[in-house]
Parts: C-alpha cells; sequence; structure tokens
C-alpha cells in the first residue's frame, strides 16, 4: 500500500463480492465506503477534517501504533456519526473552540487511539451517542480531557487522561458516561466532574490523581457512582459536593489530600460505605448546611496531617456513622450549630489528640454502643441546647471522660469510664446532664466532679478506685440561690457503700488537660474553648498607643501597601481628631474598608491592628474584632438571617465587625438565597451606628469587585479598597525565620537557599496559602527533624535546633 493512500476492503453478504479499492485521502475513501467496510490507512500525516458517517472500521496499519496522524490546521480532526469502529490513530487538534474528536451519534468502538492536542476538549460526547472507548490516552494542555454532554453516555474502559488545561472528565447536560479502570492525572481542574440536573457519572476501578484543584465534583443536582476508586495528590478537597448533588462512593480510597478530603454543602446527600480517608489537611468529613447528609458505613478515617476535626457537621446538617473507625486524628467529630446532628453507631473513636466528640452552638450528637480510646476528652456538651444522647458507650485512657457546660444537657446511660487522669465526668459553668447508670473506675481525679451547683441529675450511678473520690459536688458560692446542685438517686461508691454528700465541699476547679501538638495550638476553622474553666481573668493591660500599634503592623512580613494605606488613613482621621479639638471642621472619612486578595495575606492581623488604632484614636469605644462570615449570617428560614446578622453587630458594638468571603453573600445565582436580607440588613445597621462599628468587608479580589458592583448600597458606604498581594519567596522565607526565632529553632546553611528555591517552585494556584503555606512548611520541617534526631541516641545543642535543606517537604 502506497504512503499517504487508503486501502478500502468492500464487504458485501457472500466473500466473492468482497473487493479492494486505495484512495488518495480519507475523505475520498470514506465517501466510497459502505457499511462493513473496512478502511486501512497507509502511515502518515493527514491534514483532513474526517466526518466518519456509515459502520466502517477506520484503523492504522497493524503493527505501527501511532504511524497514522489526523492533524488539520483547525475544525475538529475527527467526527464519529455512526456506529463505525475507529482503532490505531493519532489525533491532534488546534482549535480552542473544537474538540480534537467528537462523537455525535450511533455506537461507535474506538480503540487504541492516542489524542495529543490543544482543544477544547480531547474527546466530547454529545447528543445520543453512546460510544465504547477502550485503552484510548488524551493529553490536552489546553482543555477538558474528555467531556459527556446534552445526554451522551458511553463506556470508557482502560483510558487515560495525562494532562488537562480544565477538568479531566467532564459531564454536564444530562450526560451519563461509565468509565471503568481508567486514570486521570494532572488535570489544572477538577479531576472528574459532573454537574446539572440528569448529569450521572459512574467510575469503577479508577484513579484520580495530581490534580490542580478537587479530585471529584458533583453540583447542581448531579449524580455520581464512584466504586473500588482511588482520589489522592490534588491541591484542593479530594471530593466536593454541593446544591442537591448526590454521591455514592463505595470500596474507595481518598488519600494525600492538602484541604477537606470530602466536603458537601447545599443539600447534597452522600453515602460511603468500606471507604478509607486518610491524610488530609483539614476534615476528613465536612458537612454543611439544612438538608445536606452524609452515611458512612464501615469506613475509616485517619491520620490527620492538619489540626482539624476528622469529622466537622455544621449549619444544620447530619451525618451518620455506622461501624466506622476514626483515629489518629486532632479531633474525631465536632458537631455545631442548632439542628445539626450526628448519629454514630457501633464506633470506634481513638488516638485522638484532643476532643473526641464535641457538641455545641444547639447540636445534638447520639453515639450508641460506641468506644471512646486515648482521648484528652471523651465527649464534650459544650452549652446551651447543645444535647443528645451517649448509649452504651465506654471511654477508655482519656484526661476526662464526658464534660458539660455552659446549660449543655445531654442524657448520658450505661456508660463507662475507665481510667480517667482527672475525672470520669465533669459539670460546670450551669451544665445540666443526666447520666444513668453510668460507671466511673481507676480514675486518677474524682468520678463524678460537679461544680457551680449545677443541676445536673444522677441515678444508679457507681464509682470504683478513684484517686480523689467517688463523687464531688462544689457549690457555685455564696450567692448561689436555693434549689440548685445535682439531684442524686441511688448511687454508690465503692469508698463507702453508698453516696453521702460531702460535709464541706472544696473550691476545687479541675480543668480538662489539652495535649498541645508540637508547636502549641493552631486555630481550627471555629474558635471553641480550650478548658472547661477559665483562670480568673488577668487585669487588662493598658491600651496601646496608635503608634505603637502601627510598629506592630510596621513589623509584618510584606505588606508595603497595605502598610501605606492604613497609616494614610490614621493620619486622616487623627488630623480630623486635632482640627475638631481646635475648633476646625474635619473632613469626613469613611472608616468602613474592602480587604481584597489571596487566602494568608494578613487581612485579618491587619483588621485586628486596624480596630486596635482606632480604638486608641478615641474613634471605636472597645476596637475588638469579631470575625463572622456568610454561615453567621444568613439563616435558613425567612426571618432570620436579620437576626443573626443584628446578633452578629451587636457583638461587635464598638470594634470592627470582619465579614470574611463577603461576595458568598451575593452568589451570581441568588435566586431563593438569603444572603440579600443579611447584605440589607447590614446596611441599615452601618448607617444607624455608624460611629459605632467598623466594618471591613474581605474577600478573593475579583469576587469583592462582582459583589459591589452588584451592591451598590454596599459599595456606597466603603471608603476604600486595600489590596493584599500575594507574598513572595523573600517574604515566605522571612516568616518562616521568623517562625523559627519564635520556636527556638536555627536554619542552618544552605537551608536558605534551598527555602527560596521551594517557595520560587511552589505552584500558586487557588489552594496557595500565602503566610499560612510558610508556616506549613516550617512545621513540615520540624516534623521532618523531629523524625532524624529523635534517632541520635546524644543528640548536640546543633542537632536539637538546626534546621537543614533536607528537611524541606518535597515538592507535590
Amino acid at each position: 500500500m502506497a504512503q499517504g493512500t487508503v486501502q478500502v476492503t468492500h464487504t458485501g453478504t457472500s466473500r466473492w463480492r468482497r473487493r479492494t479499492g486505495e484512495y488518495a485521502s480519507l475523505a475520498a475513501a470514506l465517501e466510497a465506503a459502505a457499511d462493513g467496510d473496512v478502511l486501512t490507512v497507509a502511515p502518515g500525516t493527514y491534514r483532513e477534517n474526517l466526518v466518519v458517517q456509515r459502520a466502517v472500521t477506520l484503523r492504522g496499519p497493524e503493527g505501527s501504533p501511532g504511524s497514522v496522524r489526523i492533524a488539520p490546521a483547525d475544525g475538529v480532526p475527527l467526527t464519529v456519526r455512526a456506529s463505525a469502529v475507529v482503532q490505531d490513530l493519532h489525533v491532534e487538534g488546534q482549535d480552542a473552540a473544537a474538540p480534537a474528536l467528537l462523537v455525535e451519534d450511533g455506537t461507535p468502538e474506538l480503540l487504541d487511539l492516542r489524542i495529543v492536542t490543544r482543544s477544547a476538549a480531547g474527546i466530547e460526547v454529545r447528543g445520543g451517542a453512546r460510544p465504547t472507548v477502550r485503552r484510548c490516552t488524551v493529553d490536552n494542555p489546553a482543555g477538558i480531557g474528555i467531556a459527556v454532554l446534552d445526554g451522551g453516555g458511553g463506556v470508557f474502559e482502560e483510558c487515560e487522561v495525562v494532562a488537562a488545561g480544565q477538568a479531566g472528565v467532564a459531564v454536564r447536560g444530562g450526560g451519563h458516561p461509565r468509565l471503568e479502570r481508567c486514570r486521570v492525572h494532572h488535570a489544572s481542574g477538577t479531576g472528574m466532574t459532573a454537574t446539572g440536573e440528569n448529569s450521572a457519572l459512574e467510575a469503577v476501578g479508577c484513579e484520580i490523581y495530581e490534580v490542580r484543584g478537587s479530585g471529584v465534583q458533583v453540583t447542581a443536582r448531579a449524580t455520581a457512582h464512584l466504586t473500588d476508586c482511588d482520589v489522592h495528590r490534588t491541591t484542593a478537597d479530594g471530593v466536593t459536593l454541593d446544591t442537591d448533588a448526590v454521591l455514592t462512593l463505595a470500596d474507595c480510597r481518598i488519600h494525600d489530600i492538602p484541604e477537606n478530603a470530602v466536603d458537601l454543602r447545599s443539600r447534597s446527600v452522600l453515602t460511603l460505605t468500606r471507604t478509607t480517608v486518610r491524610q488530609f489537611g483539614r476534615n476528613g468529613l465536612s458537612v454543611w448546611d439544612p438538608g445536606t447528609r452524609v452515611d458512612a458505613n464501615q469506613c475509616e478515617i485517619f491520620d490527620s496531617t492538619g489540626d482539624y476535626p476528622a469529622v466537622w457537621v455544621s449549619d444544620g446538617a447530619t451525618a451518620v456513622l455506622d461501624s466506622c473507625r476514626v483515629h489518629d486524628v486532632p479531633d474525631a467529630l465536632f458537631v455545631l450549630d442548632r439542628g445539626s446532628r450526628a448519629d454514630v453507631v457501633d464506633s470506634d473513636l481513638s488516638q485522638v489528640r484532643n476532643t473526641a466528640v464535641s457538641v455545641s452552638d444547639g447540636a445534638t450528637a447520639q453515639l450508641d454502643d460506641c468506644r471512646i480510646r486515648d482521648a484528652a476528652t471523651g465527649a464534650w456538651f459544650r452549652d446551651h441546647g447543645s444535647g443528645g444522647t451517649l448509649n452504651n458507650c465506654t471511654v477508655d485512657g482519656t484526661q476526662t471522660g464526658v464534660i458539660v457546660t455552659k446549660g449543655a444537657d445531654p442524657t448520658i446511660e450505661r456508660c463507662t469510664v475507665d481510667s480517667p487522669a482527672e475525672a470520669g465526668f465533669y459539670v460546670s459553668a450551669g451544665g445540666r446532664g443526666t447520666f444513668q447508670n453510668c460507671r466511673v473506675t481507676g480514675s486518677g481525679g474524682y468520678g463524678f466532679h460537679v461544680i457551680d451547683g449545677c443541676r445536673t441529675t444522677l441515678r444508679k450511678c457507681r464509682t470504683e478506685r478513684c484517686a480523689r473520690g467517688g463523687y464531688e459536688f462544689a457549690d457555685a458560692g455564696p450567692d448561689t440561690g436555693s434549689g440548685t446542685g445535682p439531684v442524686v438517686e441511688d448511687c454508690t461508691s465503692d469508698e463507702s457503700g453508698s453516696l453521702r454528700p460531702s460535709a464541706a465541699p472544696k473550691p476545687v476547679v479541675q480543668t480538662a488537660h489539652q495535649t498541645p501538638g508540637l508547636l502549641g495550638a493552631i486555630p481550627g476553622q471555629r474558635s471553641a474553648e480550650q478548658e472547661p474553666l477559665r483562670a480568673p481573668a488577668e487585669p487588662s493591660e493598658p491600651a496601646r498607643t496608635s503608634q505603637a500599634v502601627l510598629g506592630e503592623l510596621d513589623a509584618l512580613v510584606g505588606l508595603e501597601s497595605v502598610k501605606r494605606e492604613v497609616r494614610a488613613l490614621t493620619d486622616m482621621i487623627e488630623v480630623g481628631r486635632r482640627r475638631l479639638q481646635a475648633g476646625l471642621k474635619a473632613a469626613s472619612v469613611k472608616r468602613h474598608l474592602v480587604f481584597t486578595g489571596s487566602p494568608g495575606t494578613g487581612k485579618t492581623t491587619v483588621a485586628r491592628l486596624y480596630g486596635e488604632i482606632l480604638a486608641s484614636l478615641g474613634v471605636l469605644e472597645k476596637g475588638h474584632l469579631v470575625e463572622v462570615s456568610r454561615v453567621d449570617l444568613v439563616g435558613e428560614h425567612i426571618g432570620s438571617t436579620a437576626i443573626r446578622t443584628q446578633e452578629a453587630f451587636q457583638r461587635a458594638h464598638g470594634g470592627v465587625l470582619f465579614i470574611d468571603e463577603a461576595y458568598a453573600l451575593s452568589p451570581e445565582d441568588a435566586g431563593r438565597d438569603f444572603g440579600k436580607e443579611a447584605i440589607d440588613t447590614l446596611v441599615k445597621l452601618m448607617e444607624d451606628h455608624r460611629d459605632s462599628v467598623v466594618v471591613i468587608v474581605a474577600g478573593y479580589t475579583a469576587e469583592m469587585e462582582r459583589f459591589l458592583s452588584v451592591n451598590p448600597g454596599v459599595a456606597s458606604r466603603f471608603s476604600r479598597t486595600i489590596t493584599f498581594s500575594d507574598y513572595g519567596p523573600d517574604e515566605l522565607l522571612r516568616i518562616v525565620e521568623q517562625q523559627a526565632d519564635e520556636h527556638e529553632y536555627r536554619l542552618a546553611p544552605g537551608a536558605f537557599e534551598a527555602l527560596r528555591t521551594y517557595f520560587t517552585a511552589l505552584p500558586k494556584g487557588a489552594a496557595f496559602g500565602n503566610g499560612r503555606t510558610a508556616r506549613q512548611t516550617f512545621e513540615a520541617m520540624v516534623e521532618r527533624h523531629a523524625s532524624r534526631v529523635a534517632q541520635l541516641a546524644d543528640p548536640s545543642t546543633d542537632d536539637l535546633t538546626l534546621l537543614y535543606a533536607e528537611d524541606l517537604p518535597e515538592l507535590a
């Protein structure tokens, strides 16, 4: 067969009718071919836009894979509109507005194709097409790897997306493909995404990794099923669900994720079965919003690399854990906000550095037949409205078994706390709770320690071998009214055979010991008390002068333009104050600000200092900072948003109200959203209390520009926008130096240049954390240093303090 020709074997109903012809172009061969014909293409490059409209076989020569290149100058290189077979071709496209391979109809078989392109999509399936795609690779650094749109479907077997400028696999408009044993990696967007009603994605035995974004994303009423899949080494969340999405994960593995392993919001539903989640930087499961629900059965969540709870349930969401294991994490389960609920059945929570179960802000948790081991605190019901039930659970090896504070009112039944270091059950600060048929053995402190006259109920409880005593009840103080104190019925102790009240209650205050992290406490997603009782407040320090606060601002790394803006604003306010004192008119200065920039650039720190400056100048009464976001302001019912916003504004009275990610109050698709109510309430409050509260709104630059443009009422309230630029390598290096000095480490020769090179090469995508990244890098160096030095029998001072280039983490 000659170079650049196409041999067509025409087939008939009988063998004798078979005949062969040769054609000078693929287009001519396709025009002459009939259903069932075989087109064998000679090696070479074909600058043609091919359209296959008959059920033919189009293939390259046997034994020469990749020798046939379909590479037109523009347009779609290969379009398939029939149940054809296309095999052993190399397809190249250059049109950013068109796919390289378009399948529009029929049930074709696409085998052993290699698509190397810079197109809108490598493979695009749409309409009624149902192809079977086997052993095909897509390399498309300019667009989507595989797109299934507008009702398209098909099966993809053993395919690989080796690079994508956007999503690796994108399903929308009712598309519904099935992927089997496929690999998606090095995508600059989401690994796999499904969006829109009736869109569905099914993946079996697939692997998604090295993705600059989320590994899997399901949004806007789409559904997805993943079985026996691996998701790892992403730069954002591992799996993301939003807006009525439905996802099932069975026998999957999600690991090496810097952010949330799984994040779901807005009435999404997730079912996990026999799935492992490990090595995540934030939450293993992060569940938000009313109607959002996760059901996990026989799953394991462990080995957190960050300092956040493994399971986070808030804003009215629900989580169910059945026969699960959560271990080697900072905190196991946090449930926050009224309407939020967690049901945990026959599960193990162990090796928890802080609190295994935390319930706060009116949330509810129910634990049945669970085992909590090796935690600082077994369960902590923190405040008014928070409650639930612990039923037939065991708590072993904790500092404190169960803590109840500030009006929380759980029911604890048939639970055993064994060998707590300080107390089995601790109730203080107005906590209540009912404890029935509970037992404490081997406590290093008291069995039941109830103080402040708390109205706790104890029925048929038992203590054994408690070092300081089985029961201790301490009064609230001389001002306590009658009718306070615990209600105790049929409780016993091995010390006395029956409970006798203390003759003289001791004013003992026990605190639940918290095991600090390697570098001390690191803020979580929300502030939470770390002790059931705090020491008496120290006398407040005298307020600093504005110059002292500006000195602290000047000491921050980088932010030169921000410092100039704040100083200019401070000078304006100071001169205005002096003019008024001199009996002159002062220019009106709007003190509300807009902060724009990426995370980790110091916006919150500068807001805090700004408030302190205004207080020192007498502009604000206190200058304290109240930080809120959308979830703190927007309620789930009509009218509740205004109440939440007013409460937040009231907390900020005399100080600064800092609204992070303020653009979330005005989403682009705000059909049924209550964010507008929050904005309207804010605008009115800012006008009514213009002299008592300063408001700062913050967020990404582009999103904040949109937010201000669609809300002119808000834009008119702000005097200026201050932009926080990303940190450069030298500034990140200075932050690491500061961290090292603060924690008594030193950078060895060579470590400076290695850090500069590391920060220069570090990807600066959406997940880049600026100052947070620098601190995390330092913490990673300290951990690697500890692993190295722990092997030395007699380390010197230099061994214990010097950080070397080899202690740097590897770039992902």
